[in-house]
């Protein structure tokens, strides 16, 4: 089973419930507690994208921003990690509305296709660029997809005043 990058973007109570109960933080990673339209699976994304941000020489306060967006600051709930079939090293975090706010505002500034057009138009030295054999293609498509999903995500949590959820699963 792939290991993917998994957001949700939820409600302060939520999150409050999330942080106290083990078995509530479940159900939020188990695409229970929210409808399918709060989530967003980013793939395996999310380094090549900040690997293009840093290529780009974008501001470190753009790149810090990518990197919460992903990240998130704080662990929700730590006793989660002994759970079942968690993910371990990837513990889930969260971003707090105002924190959602901020990354929303620095991301929102960037343009996406200015920041993939770092990666040269060979697909096979894009692949070198990112360090990465994987492709079948050029891998701008496939980033610009997640890049401008993720921006669409910060940009409705931070409208609505949602807080976000992050984990690999």
């Amino acid at each position: 089973m792939a290991v993917t990058q998994q957001l949700a973007r939820l409600p302060m109570p939520v999150l409050t419930a999330c942080r106290a109960s083990v078995e509530e933080l479940d159900r939020l990673c188990s695409f229970v507690t929210l409808p399918r339209s709060e989530y967003l699976d980013l793939n395996w994304a999310p380094p090549d994208l900040i690997r293009v941000f840093e290529l780009a020489r974008l501001e470190t306060g753009t790149v810090i921003a990518l990197r919460r967006a992903m990240e998130g600051d704080t662990e929700i709930n730590p006793a989660y990690r002994d759970a079942p079939d968690t993910v371990w090293e990837h513990p889930v975090n969260a971003l707090e509305p105002d924190a959602v706010a901020e990354v929303a505002t620095v991301l929102g500034r960037i343009d996406p296709e200015a920041v993939l057009d770092v990666l040269p138009d060979d697909p096979a030295a894009a692949e070198e660029v990112l360090d990465s054999s994987d492709w079948h293609g050029h891998p701008r498509p496939y980033l610009r997809e997640y890049l401008t999903a993720l921006l669409d995500f910060y940009a409705h949590a931070a409208r609505r005043g949602l807080a976000t959820a992050l984990w690999w699963d």
